[in-house]
Formats: structure tokens, C-alpha cells, sequence
């Protein structure tokens, strides 16, 4: 046990318990938690709700029971790396996730059971904002 009364497990059950499933402002940029602590992401140009929803399409496009969000998370904060060089892609990929919410009235898409998911992404596979996701997807992934 440390001076502070705190040993090293307590430490880190405590410091999971405050972030998990949030995102925090850091810098200019964003953390974003896994809910069970697994994975993070940090984000340069995507807030969280961006970010969650790209991921959740990354699930919807090439779903895999055995691939964990991690993967999927991977895709997402390399798209956000790449935002932060290119202002047009970043534009091009938080406008797309907007057009998907202004689209669905006040339910969010993430929300959409997966079948009005699917059949919302078949709709505009052949934009360039599907088509960037789905290639950095094919990249990220496979």
C-alpha cells in the first residue's frame, strides 16, 4: 500500500470507474473509453458522438461476431488521423455522420435497430462519405 492509502489495484479500479464509457476533453482533443475499459481512443477532430456512430456503421458494414470494438475503434481513430491532415475529409466524415441524424428526425442512428441501420446505409453506399468509411474499413480491418 502507497503512503496515499491507496495500492496500485484500488488505484486503477477507481480511475476505470471514472472514465469508463465517457469521453474527456484533452487538449484539443478527445478521449474516448470503451464502457468495460478495453480500449480507447484518442481524437484529434471527431467528438464522441461522431466517432460512436462511425464506429457502429463499421459494425453494420462488415459485422463480425468475433471481431471485438476494439478493431472497429482502431478504423475510427486512424479516420480521425487522417481528418486532422486533410480538412476535407475531416468535413466529408462529420458532415455524413450530421446527414445520417438530420435524416432520422430526433432518434439518433445509433439507436436505429440494426435492420433500419442497414437499409439507412444502403441508401447512401454510393456517396463518397460510405465509400471513405467502407475503404478505410476493407484497409483497417482486413
Amino acid at each position: 500500500m502507497s503512503k496515499s492509502g491507496m495500492n496500485r489495484r484500488q488505484f486503477l479500479e477507481a480511475s476505470s470507474v471514472a472514465v469508463a464509457g465517457t469521453a474527456a476533453a484533452v487538449g484539443t482533443g478527445t478521449i474516448l473509453v470503451a464502457p468495460d475499459g478495453a480500449w480507447a481512443m484518442t481524437l484529434q477532430v471527431f467528438d464522441e458522438h461522431t466517432a460512436t456512430t462511425l464506429l457502429h456503421m463499421g459494425r453494420e458494414i462488415y459485422p463480425h461476431d468475433r471481431l471485438g470494438d476494439v478493431y472497429y475503434a482502431q478504423v475510427v481513430e486512424g479516420l480521425d488521423g487522417k481528418a486532422a491532415k486533410d480538412k476535407a475529409l475531416g468535413t466529408l466524415l462529420t458532415d455524413g455522420v450530421a446527414g445520417r441524424e438530420k435524416s432520422e428526425g430526433t432518434v439518433k442512428w445509433v439507436d436505429l435497430s440494426p435492420g433500419y441501420k442497414l437499409a439507412t446505409l444502403k441508401q447512401i453506399e454510393a456517396t463518397p462519405f460510405f465509400q471513405t468509411v467502407r475503404g478505410e474499413l476493407v484497409t483497417g480491418i482486413y
